[in-house]
């Protein structure tokens, strides 16, 4: 009979050694740390992994807030996550302490998978970071920004025709409009049809980007970087990553590589690719990293500005009565406001500020990542934290804005800032966060501002926004509540009945359209010329 082959004493007492460490070691996983900012109780291993919501997370981490106070920590696995719920909180930590919270965390599905490594707005802080960020300052600063006001004039023109043509369809004359836009200022293009296949394709990867950044699976990859290995069958989101990445660089090259073409040949107008060109030579930058450079743009651009919009729109059937009361202000002169008219329209100019507030797009911000340990209030923030700005909960919070869901724009009645000056300013008057905070604040802020301002003006000036009936004749009215998307979001589509307010502004905007018209080409619905007042950039390397 044979005997088992003997064991030394000593490996014996290694190998219990070895699993009293282990246990040890996870015994603390998942507990959160003395010293950090209070938050829900945690599990072992999982910490509040197992609280996490699926949907809706604004909610919960509103409710968060309500519970644990306006700087919390969230325990998920190894990682340590911070909410910053608190406008001075930002002010003190983004803003003021930049230096060391101006990355982001390691975003595998988000960046690696769905964008090649190059989307800025998730970009790891360094050089790369630096050189694109610098170069966007000076082809977005508030001088250059002005010099696309004819693009943003004429845009906004064909929008109105729109709602007058086919009303039924406004979630995608705000979006054309917006998509149109974005690539004038940066190609140099127009896009006259909400059909075209680019503006598709464009939203396809800006929604599936969201939603993939979003999903459980993006979640876990980050928390549990060893899943990032496994064969892509069994991490449900990543072929959807890999065909967001794969339409998204395939219409963003397209697009900079055309630009880069006509503007060589010395028939493209004037555009951001131009500066961009001129970066390229001097700073060394591959055509794929240009493409998503100008590729996050037409993102932001288009996406964030449509929404905005459309949650306005849905806030004007809702509270009748701002709608009411900004028709009356913008009547004073009987014709279409334009953007000199921004001083003597403050009520125009707070429902811009409000809506902003009422519908962030960006619900929870983007996470920072913190660089080093810190303290903030006694709490210790360590090194390698994800810090999230909950724009939701900042917004909502019903001592900063008593009443947060009634649309109300006299809550910023006697502020003069702009949105620029507002985001720099005294934290506690700060009219909102969606563009983000410190060196990662949006450079297309000043852009933004005009849009909106345009687009909520004359969409009022030109037309009556009614709640649709339903078959029995009664009033439909939206849920405010339910938002769709991911990173970004936006209401869900709600019935709406427009109507021109009157024959006479009909034939003003079917007048302004008709005169518009004759700057561009019947057939492809591109400038004839370059507009007036504009010039090319010239930027030059610091």
């Amino acid at each position: 009979m044979a005997h088992p082959a003997f064991v030394p004493s000593y490996v014996i007492a290694s190998f219990v050694l070895g699993l009293v460490l282990v246990a040890w070691k996870l015994r603390n996983l998942g507990r959160r740390p003395a010293g950090l900012p209070p938050g829900p109780p945690t599990l072992p291993l999982l910490g509040n992994l197992h609280q996490m919501p699926t949907s809706s997370a604004h909610i919960q981490f509103r409710k968060w807030a309500d519970e644990y106070g306006p700087v919390y920590s969230l325990i998920l696995g190894t990682k340590t996550m911070i909410v910053l719920s608190s406008d001075v909180a930002i002010k003190e930590l983004l803003d003021k302490r930049g230096t060391i919270y101006s990355d982001r965390p390691d975003m595998y599905l988000s960046q690696t998978v769905a964008s090649g490594g190059h989307r800025l707005v998730v970009m790891r802080y360094g050089d790369t970071w630096r050189i694109i960020h610098r170069l966007i300052h000076n082809i977005l600063n508030i001088k250059v920004a002005a010099k696309y006001i004819p693009y943003q004039d004429l845009e906004n023109k064909f929008m109105l025709e729109g709602l007058l043509d086919t009303p039924e369809n406004l979630f995608n004359h705000l979006r054309r409009f917006s998509f149109s836009l974005s690539t004038q200022m940066i190609f140099g293009y127009r896009c006259p049809r909400y059909d075209d296949r680019r503006l598709e394709e464009l939203f396809y990867t800006v929604d599936g980007w969201g939603q993939v950044s979003e999903s459980g699976t993006a979640q876990l990859a980050d928390l549990y970087p060893i899943l990032q290995k496994l064969p892509a069958f069994l991490l449900p989101a990543v072929n959807k990553a890999k065909h967001v990445n794969k339409v998204g660089t395939a219409l963003y090259k397209g697009l900079w590589l055309q630009a880069k073409e006509d503007l060589k040949k010395g028939t493209g107008l004037p555009c951001i690719c131009n500066d961009l060109l001129l970066a390229q030579q001097s700073e060394g930058l591959s055509d794929e990293a240009v493409a998503y450079i100008v590729g996050s743009l037409l993102e932001g651009g288009s996406d964030t500005t449509s929404a905005t919009m459309y949650g306005f729109v849905q806030a004007m059937l809702v509270f009748q009565d701002v709608q009411k009361k900004a028709q009356e202000e913008i009547d004073r002169p009987d014709r279409l406001p334009t953007v000199d008219d921004y001083p003597n329209l403050p009520y125009i100019r707070c429902c811009v500020k409000e809506s902003l507030r009422w519908m962030p797009t960006v619900i929870l911000g983007v996470p920072h990542r913190v660089m080093k340990d810190d303290t903030y209030n006694g709490w210790k923030i360590p090194k390698d934290s994800t810090i999230i700005n909950n724009v939701w909960g900042i917004h909502m919070d019903p001592d900063r804005c008593p009443e947060p869901r009634r649309f109300n724009p006299d809550r910023f009645a006697g502020d003069s800032t702009t949105l620029y000056e507002s985001a720099h300013g005294e934290p506690l008057k700060r009219d909102n966060f969606n563009f983000g905070a410190g060196r990662r604040l949006c450079q297309g802020i000043h852009i933004a501002e005009r849009s909106l301002f345009l687009g909520l003006s004359r969409i009022l000036w030109g037309f009556n926004l009614n709640k649709a009936l339903d078959s029995a004749g009664n009033p439909i009215t939206p849920d405010i509540n339910n938002l769709i998307g991911g990173i970004t979001v936006h209401p869900k589509p709600f019935e709406i009945d427009i109507q021109p307010r009157s024959p006479e502004r009909t034939k003003i905007i079917r007048q302004a359209v008709k005169d518009c018209e004759e700057l561009v080409f019947p057939d492809s619905g591109q400038w004839k010329k370059v507009p007036e007042g504009m010039v090319f950039g010239a930027w030059k390397p610091a």
